[in-house]
């Protein structure tokens, strides 16, 4: 009896686990055969693509443009493809092999050891170009294709600023829950521009040569291949950013042949107020998340550089005497510690004397404790310098991924404190601020104090060169500085170079008259010899009379002496020249 009911239960079981997979092979097979599981994927297209062997051209992802329409992104170089069933077929191999500059042995090699369809590039066949394309096709025979490719690897040209994209599944669904039609492989983008302009960049539909295979491989219809392409005009889109090909490639090569590893450059145009080249190091690598941080877009202790808004406040409220001397035999504390002697305003801010600087500061303070934030806000100092507003429905669209705005008090209270004082003074202390908004600081100084977002991104057009949308100009808004402190600072900048004592002397003999701030901040970090650790700075503007440029160099973490931060600064304003008149 029990022996009976026992196996009652256990044919019960039996049905129950039967019809659950019967319930699950209906829900795949009949009910949710395209949009299967909490990804949505298509098991139809899956199962094709099961069966397909395919040869990616392009993944119709939108592109990004230099400013004068080069293509930073999105390349295609010639290539030839070889399907793997060519190995039994009697196919023109040698009027092929002529064509390519290589042997007939070489190819069948190829074959041979193919799995998959063989992509012969210029990595391969160096001679490789449009009339060997145009050559091959002119074969016409199934199986060997001449077509033009894009390039698989990711940019190495403004790396951090173009950013990277990815297979995320998960992110991808739920960033664009409303784009089921996207397959689940498609790649998004999340770093640096890829990322902030990822929705206009997605692909409609990628450019594929294909054919059907059976189990063991071999053309299930014959020899047809078939090739996909998207036939629109107006898509993929591309963005043309502001950036200009050569000279980031020239920033880029004198960063590492100096040998800086970490920190950067940023170049802007000064009139248009947009991002000409972009460096940070150290070079961005997938694998390694630190990276991907674009140091030019991240706080950083200023050091001295800050001094230009202590200058700034003390011109402004006329806080300097004529004739006034600062003993900079004081340091910043007034005790005795530097050794530069007596020196004027002028001298101090040269010779970048610390006692000047801290001593304004402290007189500043006791007449308006805000004075130090109020001027930095005046020379764009602590807003994002980046260009944002609305673009389409989103109301706050900015151009820089992961861009931070500059900061100047940790505590409050230290504004009664002396010695936090000075220390902020100096650029120390709380003061942080971001290589762009330096770079922007410099070239609103430049511009007689007209301060402008920055652009990285100039407009974004249609495939057929017309234009979709543009990024227009905008000013930054609040209280600016007068002409009048605009002058004075432009003066004082330019005598850090001209004075023979001044920290930018090493420029006196470029093409270009520079004028600019150095700043040295300690990092509160040692080297592995027991050397004290900087972040290093120079930032400036060019030709001093005329300006058309602002650059920031900074060499971060270094020990004193080995500081490369003012040998880039001047072969990257020498580059620009020789760009220029070229």
């Amino acid at each position: 009896m029990n022996v009976s009911k026992r196996m009652k239960r256990v044919v019960a079981c039996f049905l129950i686990v039967f019809f659950l997979l019967l319930v699950r092979l209906a829900e795949i097979q009949l009910f949710f055969t395209e949009s299967f599981s909490k990804l949505n994927i298509n098991l139809i297209q899956e199962s094709v693509n099961q069966r397909t062997e395919e040869v990616l051209i392009s993944d119709g992802r939108g592109s990004f443009l230099d400013r004068n329409g080069e293509a930073l992104t999105g390349k295609k170089q010639p290539a030839i493809v070889l399907f793997p069933f060519l190995i039994t077929q009697d196919w023109p191999i040698k009027k092929a092999a002529d064509i390519l500059g290589i042997s007939q042995d070489e190819l069948q090699h190829e074959l041979k050891q193919a799995k998959k369809p063989v992509i012969l590039s210029k990595r391969t066949i160096k001679d490789l170009s449009k009339q060997s394309v145009k050559q091959i096709n002119s074969l016409k025979y199934p199986g060997i294709y001449g077509v033009y490719m894009e390039e698989d690897d990711k940019p190495s040209l403004a790396s951090h600023t173009i950013g990277m994209t990815n297979q995320d599944p998960s992110l991808l669904r739920s960033k664009y829950p409303d784009k089921n039609d996207l397959p689940i492989q498609t790649k998004i983008g999340t770093t640096g521009l890829e990322r902030t302009f990822d929705e206009f960049l997605l692909p409609e539909k990628d450019t594929k040569l294909l054919y059907h295979v059976d189990g063991k491989g071999n053309p299930l219809f014959g020899m047809d291949v078939k090739y996909t392409a998207e036939a629109n005009s107006f898509y993929p889109l591309q963005v043309k950013t502001t950036l200009d090909q050569d000279i980031q490639q020239a920033m880029e090569d004198i960063v590492d042949k100096q040998g800086l590893k970490k920190g950067g450059a940023v170049l802007l145009d000064i009139e248009k107020s947009s991002v000409l080249g972009m460096v940070s190091r150290p070079n961005a690598d997938v694998s390694k998340q630190s990276t991907l941080q674009n140091y030019m877009l991240n706080p950083i202790y200023p050091g001295s550089v800050f001094k230009t808004v202590i200058a700034a406040a003390a011109i402004e409220r006329d806080a300097v005497k004529p004739n006034q001397t600062f003993n900079c035999n004081l340091n910043l504390y007034g005790e005795p510690g530097d050794d530069k002697g007596s020196l004027t305003f002028d001298e101090s801010f040269a010779q970048s004397c610390n006692y000047t600087f801290t001593s304004l500061a402290e007189e500043l303070m006791k007449k308006d404790e805000t004075v130090i934030e109020d001027m930095s806000e005046k020379l764009a100092l602590t807003d994002r310098a980046g260009w944002e507003g609305k673009l389409y429905h989103e109301s706050d669209f900015r151009q820089f991924y992961n861009e931070q705005s500059g900061v100047i008090w940790g505590d409050q209270k230290d504004k009664a404190v002396k010695k936090a004082i000075a220390q902020t003074a100096i650029g120390q202390k709380n003061v942080k601020v971001t290589p762009l908004e330096v770079a922007n600081m410099m070239a609103t100084i430049a511009r007689g104090g007209e301060k402008k977002q920055v652009k990285i991104a100039d407009h974004i057009e249609y495939k057929n060169g017309t234009t979709m949308v543009n990024f227009k100009d905008q000013k930054i808004g609040g209280k600016t500085i007068d002409r009048y402190t605009a002058q004075q600072l432009q003066k004082v900048l330019r005598q850090v170079v001209t004075s023979e004592s001044g920290t930018g002397r090493r420029f006196q003999d470029l093409p270009y008259e520079v004028a600019g701030k150095s700043g040295t901040a300690q990092t509160g970090k040692m080297s592995k010899d027991k050397k004290t650790l900087y972040q290093k700075w120079f930032a400036g503007y060019f030709p001093a009379e005329h300006p058309k440029y602002a650059l920031v160099v900074l060499h971060m973490d270094t020990p004193g002496d080995k500081a490369l931060t003012n040998a880039v600064f001047y072969d990257i304003v020498k580059k620009v020249h020789e760009n220029e008149i070229n």
